[in-house]
């Protein structure tokens, strides 16, 4: 079972306190838009389409369904983690209701399943857990239960992550059925560097994050799956507790594409998964070259991208027929479950200088303990 890391939430505390003050009407109320509006080109791509009739699913850490922002338009799905927590515990929605919050954000008159799947708990979670993958199950339920989209803001692993079969066979089942998925990149660019799961594997919409002026944020994580990028920093969302308070992570980057996504298949539900893949990378804020790992084809935008629902791309995720040569030949010369030797000298250098750090630690751990007992 992999585990799971929440995108961090990082509030400015003068600005969120302000928010929390905004009294909300009895009917729907807006969240508070922030810069992304304008970075994205919503109020015009709201003029065209809404993303009505379109179900978006939510699969996190709960959705707090009685927000005045999100009241009337959510409905709750099984809970996948089965640990217990309920509604109105802390722990529970908080990370769930900010983002249903930013898919409303963009599409205001979509519907949003919420399926849990995760826990609002700190980063690096080592609790390790058997059984079937949440996540898969979410996954299979979303799709069953008519979501057109599937927003998933979370993934990975603490220290190396690694890919789940059910959930790339859940993953195969929602290409099968049309649905496309997005989920976040990950928010260890200024740590590790890790990979993120789901948002690594093959077809899924991968929403790196930028900060004001379309540039990388610092906590975005880089990698060659990366799709398309996001407005993810200072992104007014909904609490579970009431109000609302600015957030940061690819988390809210990949909550506001999935708005977009919204948008475009509620000008078209027919396009495939594949097409509004292409609609996203085509129109977006290309990166010089096209192409970069830091923000994937650029920062997306709203209104072109509605725009290009009028002639869209052809599907091209239709099966092919192999046209190759009968049997696959190994040109190195290497058998098929061998790899090549590795150069391991800087991995040993670095396994060295880690071993070496632990050790030092180790020693002031037990010169601390040592002090503490004889004071």
């Amino acid at each position: 079972m992999n585990r799971r890391r929440i995108g961090t939430m990082v509030a400015a505390a003068g600005l969120s306190s302000l928010l929390c003050t905004v009294t909300a009407t009895p009917a729907q109320a807006d969240t508070p838009a922030s810069w992304e509006s304008r970075a994205l080109g919503l109020s015009s791509a709201q003029r065209t389409t809404q993303g009505e009739g379109i179900k978006v699913a939510v699969l996190d850490s709960g959705v707090e369904k009685d927000h005045p922002a999100l009241a009337g338009k959510v409905t709750t799905g099984p809970d996948f983690l089965k640990d217990g927590l309920q509604p109105g515990d802390p722990r529970w929605g908080g990370h769930g209701t900010a983002m249903a919050s930013d898919v409303l954000k963009v599409a205001p008159k979509a519907d949003i399943l919420s399926v849990r799947v995760i826990d609002d708990k700190k980063d690096h979670d080592l609790e390790f857990k058997n059984g079937p993958s949440p996540v898969a199950q979410g996954i299979e339920y979303a799709v069953d239960h008519g979501a057109d989209v599937i927003s998933m803001s979370l993934g990975g692993d603490s220290f190396g992550s690694s890919f789940n079969e059910d959930e790339t066979k859940a993953l195969a089942h929602a290409a099968y059925k049309g649905v496309t998925v997005v989920a976040s990149a990950g928010n260890d660019g200024d740590v590790f560097n890790d990979s993120s799961y789901p948002a690594g594997y093959p077809g899924v919409i991968a929403v790196a994050a930028v900060k004001q002026g379309g540039s990388r944020a610092g906590f975005s994580t880089v990698r060659t799956y990366n799709t398309v990028a996001a407005p993810g920093v200072g992104i007014v969302s909904a609490k579970n507790t009431g109000g609302y308070e600015p957030v940061n992570g690819t988390s809210p980057a990949a909550a506001l594409t999935s708005g977009v996504v919204a948008l475009i298949l509620g000008k078209d539900k027919d396009l495939k998964p594949s097409q509004v893949r292409a609609i996203l990378t085509k129109t977006a804020a290309h990166p010089p070259g096209g192409y970069s790992p830091l923000v994937g084809h650029g920062v997306i935008n709203a209104a072109a991208a509605v725009r290009a629902v009028s002639k869209p791309p052809t599907d091209g995720a239709a099966p092919a027929e192999y046209r190759g040569k009968s049997h696959l030949a190994s040109p190195t010369g290497e058998k098929a479950t061998q790899h090549p030797p590795m150069d391991t000298t800087l991995l040993t250098i670095g396994l060295s200088a880690a071993g070496a750090g632990l050790l030092m630690v180790a020693g002031a751990i037990i010169v601390t303990r040592t002090g503490r007992r004889r004071a």
